[in-house]
């Protein structure tokens, strides 16, 4: 017992660190997600249940599901001990010493759950042999991936959000998952779920894998389903499981009659195609291409400036806008992209039991192309498919090569976040350090392998640099600033969109090559 707590000291080092070093960050710039969730936590403290769906009377309406609003009700119980007037809904952009030092704190203290998952997802590593050093283990590179990841650090206590705590709900489904306890791990999905709605997005990895791994207990000699295998008592439990979380959750808002209500603010399509930065999705190159014809389109006198919308000359994709010149893209299409671009994945888990990494490379997939060819999505959202690609990162090459690319282009591409000066150096610094480290850690455990990049890899992620200095040092002393303000993000996203979208094309790669060879097998 000694000798497993002794090789566990590392880890409660790790996290002890993180977690003071987010300390640092009390008096640092803050978003109006900041605004926010001070703005729910005034909701469920001062009104009933019946209006917390209701209230608009300021533009911050509650839009995130049940159980997260009952985690502000829990917080606000705390909140009024320190400063009471933080709970107020008329007392709007309140942000006074005491509430920033709570509120900050509050994110740190709900991460306690990201570490436990991260903890457990180290012990779900496989490695042949664990080197007697502590720094070169797997289980530890892993465990700065995830505990001092760049993105958490600047999106959860710079920014402002609670990503940590949901991304720890994940996590610990898929360690769950990886340590074939599989009830746990749809328990703990079906919580997450209805704290975020976002995780929708690998609702169909869980889904199928689920049902063709626990509920079928059987296989053909070539690996197919035998279909008398299904068991409807595991199907039972897992769906009552779901149900019931479902019914804790939302059961309430049916009782009242605003199931209607309750669902129009999780899902307000009117936001539009784009987020007010692009994502670096498929979108971000479509309207980027959109902008670019308008633009050869005015030069070549072929379309009229004064007639084309406003946002596609010199904005962001905000609200519901019309694309000047490619056909403007409906809801329905960017589902139905996204159906089609998941598909292969999950059949692949389906046709064949393929184990539990097969499902978190499916889950990956899924993530990915909701990122991709989602509705308005969000570029922090990159971040579901960075934190768990972390865990095949340090097991397999190819997957750690990925990993770099998708990780140095994704954490880049949340750079516009934080675009005050105080925090430039801020996010450089972070960026750098996570970044070398990554590289080098990653390196080392592979090295007996070859090198984890190709060419063109090496030379895309150079490029990448380029664009930085260009969009964060020389843009703002050139005198487009004025006249081209977009300019910087709409190049940050274009950009970025390649290496994500090359990142989904070779996790797919991995997918198809390990389908031939359990064919050959």
């Amino acid at each position: 017992m000694a000798a497993l707590v002794e090789s566990w000291s590392w880890f409660t080092a790790l996290a002890v660190g993180v977690s003071l070093f987010k300390c640092l960050f009390i008096n640092a710039y803050h978003s109006t997600d900041f605004e926010v969730h001070r703005n729910w936590l005034a909701i469920t403290h001062s009104l009933p249940l019946s209006r917390w769906y209701h209230e608009n009377s300021s533009e911050w309406t509650l839009d995130y599901p049940p159980l997260f609003a009952w985690l502000e009700r829990g917080l606000a119980q705390a909140a009024r001990r320190w400063d009471g007037d933080m709970l107020r809904l008329d007392n709007l952009n309140y942000a006074s010493p005491a509430t920033v030092l709570f509120q900050r704190l509050s994110v740190v203290c709900t991460d306690l759950l990201f570490i436990y998952a991260a903890r457990e997802c180290c012990r779900c590593i496989q490695v042949q042999k664990a080197p007697q050093d502590v720094l070169s283990r797997p289980s530890f590179v892993l465990a700065v991936l995830l505990l001092w990841n760049f993105g958490l650090l600047i999106v959860d206590h710079i920014h402002f959000q609670y990503n940590g705590f949901l991304f720890g709900f994940l996590l610990l489904s898929v360690a769950r998952h990886l340590q074939s306890r599989h009830l746990q791990g749809a328990l703990l999905f079906a919580m997450l779920l209805n704290l975020k709605h976002i995780f929708l997005y690998v609702a169909p990895a869980y889904g199928i894998f689920l049902l063709r791994s626990y509920c079928f207990t059987l296989d053909q000699p070539d690996g197919s389903i035998k279909w008398s295998s299904f068991s409807p008592l595991r199907l039972l439990a897992l769906g009552g499981i779901v149900v019931s979380v479902f019914a804790l959750s939302f059961g309430p808002f049916v009782a009242m009659g605003q199931l209607s209500q309750v669902v129009s603010r999780l899902f307000p399509f009117r936001r539009g195609l784009c987020h007010a930065y692009w994502a670096p999705n498929a979108w971000a190159l479509y309207s980027g291409a959109d902008k670019a014809l308008a633009v050869l389109g005015v030069r070549l006198k072929l379309l009229q400036g004064a007639e084309l919308p406003r946002a596609a000359m010199t904005g962001g994709l905000v609200q519901e806008v019309q694309h000047a010149v490619l056909p403007s893209v409906p809801p329905a299409a960017t589902l139905l992209c996204t159906l089609l671009a998941v598909l292969p994945a999950l059949f692949s888990i389906w046709r064949r039991r393929r184990g539990n990494r097969a499902f978190l490379r499916c889950l990956l997939l899924c993530a990915l192309a909701s990122f991709l060819f989602g509705w308005h999505v969000h570029e922090k959202a990159i971040l579901l498919a960075v934190l768990p690609l972390s865990i095949l990162a340090v097991e397999n090459r190819e997957d750690a090569g990925i990993f770099l690319v998708l990780s140095t282009t994704g954490h880049y591409s949340l750079f516009p976040l934080l675009f005050t000066p105080a925090e430039m150096i801020i996010k450089v610094c972070l960026m750098l350090m996570f970044t070398i480290y990554s590289f080098t850690a990653l390196g080392n455990l592979h090295r007996s392998q070859g090198s984890l990049l190709r060419p063109m890899e090496v030379a895309y992620l150079l490029g990448l640099v380029a664009v930085a200095i260009s969009c964060e040092f020389v843009f703002p002393l050139s005198p487009w600033r004025q006249k081209l303000p977009f300019l910087p993000l709409l190049a940050t996203s274009v950009y970025c969109a390649v290496g994500v979208s090359y990142s989904f094309l070779r996790l797919y790669a991995t997918l198809l090559r390990s389908n031939d060879k359990h064919k050959q097998l």
